[in-house]
């Protein structure tokens, strides 16, 4: 699709602040917070002591400040978790939803028109926020946290709006936090968090990260988050997938005729005829 720019009105933003931020972060979290910088933005996760999924965002630094793009219908409930570890601290954790807009620019020329290297992460200062690629892939294009009284630059995109982003996104195989991955009960390895730069396997301990680890040298990930076409009605996100008569997996996201599913790898290889309700499912490749 041509290069195009979309509003995400259902993104939700935290402020976290203060001379202990940096290590309060560190220690929570699935990436290196101390490689977050103007020049880069991360991808990452918080996960409940036994590994399973809590929430995923984009994690941003400016100034003195960190900042965690995720679910807007969820940020005050990040808010509350990430300050069950607070203690003595001294840090402060804002919602800081009110004081940002963000920005998808997505298609053919994206990144290019964006004045980046195509390079996941790559960040640049702008207009008083921050304009990134995608820390998952630089397919994906790129994205900016704008204040909400600045400017954007749009010429050379197309208006678009969050449903196209949606599909687009879907496309390529990327999780979109709580509509794909079931908190408390996923595992980042099951959703590719590995391939898309979600985890970092050489920083320390953080939360969730010894059964994190122990998945991963064991060869324990048995499923995948794969993109389909779906012919036929499009089955509403949740309805169980079929192959031979057996279970394979389930439908997280849908868009139409495209969806995400999470299924077994063994149903991928076999390559046999996917269900989910009346519906064919399709891999994309």
């Amino acid at each position: 699709m041509p290069a195009s720019y979309a509003l995400l009105e259902d993104r939700g933003v935290l402020a976290i602040m203060g001379e202990d931020a940096e290590t309060f972060l560190q220690g929570l979290v699935s990436v290196d917070v101390t490689k977050a910088s103007g020049e880069r933005a991360l991808y990452g996760a918080l996960l409940t002591p036994q590994g399973k999924f809590l929430f995923d965002f984009f994690l941003l630094r400016m100034d003195a400040a960190f900042y965690l793009e995720s679910e807007g219908a969820r940020i005050e409930e990040l808010k509350k978790r990430l300050s069950l570890y607070k203690l003595r601290a001294k840090v402060s954790i804002e919602d800081a939803t009110e004081k940002f807009r963000v920005f998808a620019f997505f298609g053919e020329g994206a990144v290019e028109a964006s004045r980046l290297p195509e390079e996941a992460g790559a960040a640049r200062f702008y207009e008083d926020g921050l304009l990134y690629v995608d820390p998952r892939t630089a397919k994906a294009g790129t994205r900016a946290l704008l204040p909400n009284d600045g400017t954007v630059d749009v010429a050379g995109f197309a208006k678009a709006d969050a449903a196209d982003y949606d599909r687009f996104r879907i496309t390529l195989g990327l999780p979109d936090g709580s509509r794909d991955l079931e908190p408390e009960k996923a595992v980042l390895l099951d959703y590719g968090f590995d391939a898309l730069n979600g985890i970092d396997w050489e920083k320390g301990c953080y939360v969730g990260q010894e059964v994190t680890a122990r998945m991963k040298h064991r060869g324990l990930a048995r499923k995948g988050l794969f993109p389909v076409t779906i012919e036929g009605a499009p089955p509403a996100p949740g309805t169980a997938i079929a192959a031979g008569g057996r279970d394979v997996g389930m439908l997280t996201s849908v868009r139409g005729d495209v969806g995400l599913a999470l299924l077994k790898h063994e149903a991928i290889e076999a390559g046999d005829a996917l269900q989910a309700g009346a519906a064919r499912l399709s891999p994309r490749r």
